[in-house]
């Protein structure tokens, strides 16, 4: 019997005062893949996460996580769905250890397992001598590795990553990818989007590129570098984008 897949969209459209912002997307992302999501700015991405963190109102369409209806059983599935946004969305006068405490409490995890997942986390993202800084004291690499052991921590199965690496130099930005590689080989489902193309080449096997609303292409990532060209060449052919994302 086929394995369910971690996220099933089917025909999901989303306006915006009288906008579309998403027009008839329908995608399926299969259990343990490692997911590129790309598009020129504007293009439905965002809408499309918050859609399936449950963030914005779907209203046209079906989204299911692991095959739990996103709008019929959403508390069942926001347990599923951990985000990584871009945006710093925490209190930024909040310690580290209190942050991730206060954000697995709100998914109801008991208070024995809460401190042992927190401090499994904090150890693995190397923030444990970080513990008892406040947010707004870390660099920006130390930030983003807060925001996705956040998005760990009451161990979900499906992690949607919102430019993980953004603003992070490369040093850090190399230590972000060994541990997401380590995440998905240990059986979490990502979702990834970054304008690093290189990034989205170097991590996943199979990219999706949405543009004005619309899935415009989807497939294996060697179907976009094939005849040894760059992804970067393939997705301005398919967005006829004028500039690079890097």
């Amino acid at each position: 019997m086929p394995a369910t897949p971690a996220l099933t969209i089917e025909h999901v459209s989303k306006s915006y005062n009288g906008s579309k912002a998403l027009d008839d997307i329908s995608l399926t992302i299969p259990a343990g893949a490692f997911f590129g999501f790309l598009g020129p700015n504007g293009a439905g991405k965002s809408t499309t996460i918050h859609l399936i963190s449950g963030i914005a109102r779907l209203t046209e369409g079906t989204i299911r996580v692991f095959g739990t209806d996103v709008v019929a059983d959403y508390r069942e599935a926001r347990t599923k769905v951990g985000l990584a946004p871009q945006e710093f969305n925490v209190d930024i006068f909040e310690q580290v250890d209190r942050l991730l405490d206060f954000v697995a409490g709100d998914y109801g995890v008991r208070k024995k397992e809460r401190q042992e997942r927190v401090e499994s986390l904090l150890e693995r993202f190397e923030l444990t001598k970080h513990r008892h800084k406040e947010f707004r004291a870390l660099s920006g690499g130390l930030k983003r590795r807060v925001m996705l052991a956040r998005a760990l921590v009451h161990q979900p199965q499906l992690l949607i990553l919102d430019e993980p690496t953004a603003g992070v130099d490369v040093e850090l930005r190399h230590e972000l990818w060994r541990y997401l590689r380590e995440l998905n080989e240990t059986g979490t489902t990502i979702l990834l989007t970054s304008h690093y193309l290189e990034e989205v080449e170097l991590l996943c096997d199979t990219i999706a590129i949405i543009n004005q609303g619309k899935i415009v292409e989807v497939g294996d990532k060697a179907q976009f570098t094939s005849g040894g060209r760059k992804l970067e060449e393939r997705y301005l052919e398919i967005t006829g984008a004028r500039a690079t994302q890097t």
